[in-house]
């Protein structure tokens, strides 16, 4: 199938070229502990060995900093830090990475006083300053603040004047080198989130994905409904899909992305279901570094298992596996569950007991 792409400009991470014409490059997450190196670098290989250009890291605190400094030290693989909600460390990342990706609606939680443009023009003076590349990754469910008060009944104008808006930023500093995302966990939100941005900006390499996909195969059926749109439309440098799976299967997100790009040049689509229109729907985020309760894939599970009663239903149900996605990212489903940190022994037992009774409320 010939496909005319979008014709935005390159961008270079490390060797590995994004945009201007270059093959779309698949990545992943690593789903380990950050601090558990040997954990985090056997992954990383395993990853490698399925076929990811890029890999992704999150870093939230100094700990954290000091194991991505051992990491780097044992591996040559591209890798991708993702601030979560510290951009203050990006100075000291920025060493050890070869691309930094920050969210915009993070920014305001640290260092209040200082704003936005300044935030931003020092992220684009570290990563210069480093040979990094940036990702604006903005999503649905952490959209900056002040957009959503400029539209404030209007999330989708929202994300994408936000995009538009960071990405504006970065030229006037005279900074390049970057690519955008703009996620959501439907679909037909990400296609037309990234149809309009494109359309604004043809020249900026766009990362594609579908945030909280969930478990497969639906989550490799969502992931394909927009991708197929997008990518036939030339939409799209680099893509990742997102799957609630264990630690062992995270290769599967590699295998998925593959197949979808060979797929849709190939001129093969799919026919596939409405998740939105009707029908139960559960959404979960990927199983990523930034879970803090290794549980969380086996409550998906479960969750998906337990309301099988309800398939005929139009009903959203939303499982998130740590506080940076949880709280913002569960606000459209009709039942939202996150997962915090483990507890202590004795309010373990009182969270098993917490655990029975929303189980129980699941199956009635």
């Amino acid at each position: 199938m010939q496909i005319q792409r979008n014709p935005t400009r390159p961008v270079m991470v490390r060797d590995l070229q994004i945009g201007g014409g270059a093959p779309i490059s698949v990545q992943s997450m690593t789903a380990t502990r950050t601090q558990d190196i040997e954990a985090t670098l056997t992954q990383i290989q395993a990853l490698e060995t399925a076929g990811a250009d890029l890999i992704r890291i999150a870093i939230d605190n100094k700990k954290d900093l000091e194991a991505l400094v051992e990491i780097r030290k044992q591996t040559r693989a591209r890798l991708v830090v993702d601030l979560q909600e510290n951009y203050p460390l990006a100075e000291q990342v920025a060493p050890h990475v070869d691309k930094i990706r920050y969210n915009p609606g993070h920014l305001h939680h640290l260092e209040r006083d200082k704003s936005i443009e300044d935030k931003v023009h020092w992220l684009a003076d570290i990563a210069g300053g480093n040979g990094c590349a940036l990702r604006i990754g903005v999503n649905c469910g952490s959209v900056a603040p002040d957009f959503l008060e400029r539209f404030p009944d209007d999330s989708m104008e929202a994300l994408i004047a936000s995009t538009l808006y960071h990405a504006g930023l970065l030229d006037s500093f005279g900074f390049t080198s970057f690519v955008v995302s703009l996620k959501d966990s439907d679909p037909a939100k990400v296609v037309e989130a990234n149809r309009r941005f494109a359309g604004e900006r043809p020249d900026v390499p766009i990362h594609l994905g579908v945030t909280e996909a969930g478990m497969p195969p639906d989550g490799i059926i969502k992931t394909r409904i927009a991708f197929e749109q997008l990518l036939s439309r030339g939409i799209g440098d680099t893509l990742r899909v997102s799957l609630t799976v264990p630690n062992d299967r995270k290769r599967e997100e590699i295998s998925a992305g593959r197949s979808i790009i060979e797929d849709v040049y190939a001129g093969r689509f799919r026919s596939v279901p409405d998740f939105f229109g009707k029908g139960l729907n559960i959404i979960s985020c990927p199983s990523c570094s930034r879970v803090e309760n290794e549980a969380f894939v086996e409550l998906a599970q479960q969750v998906k298992d337990l309301t099988q009663y309800a398939a005929s239903h139009r009903l959203t149900i939303a499982v998130m596996g740590c506080r940076v996605n949880g709280p913002g990212e569960t606000d459209d489903a009709d039942l939202g569950l996150w997962c915090g940190r483990p507890m202590s022994i004795s309010r373990r037992r009182m969270s098993r007991s917490a655990h029975t009774l929303m189980m129980r409320s699941l199956r009635n």
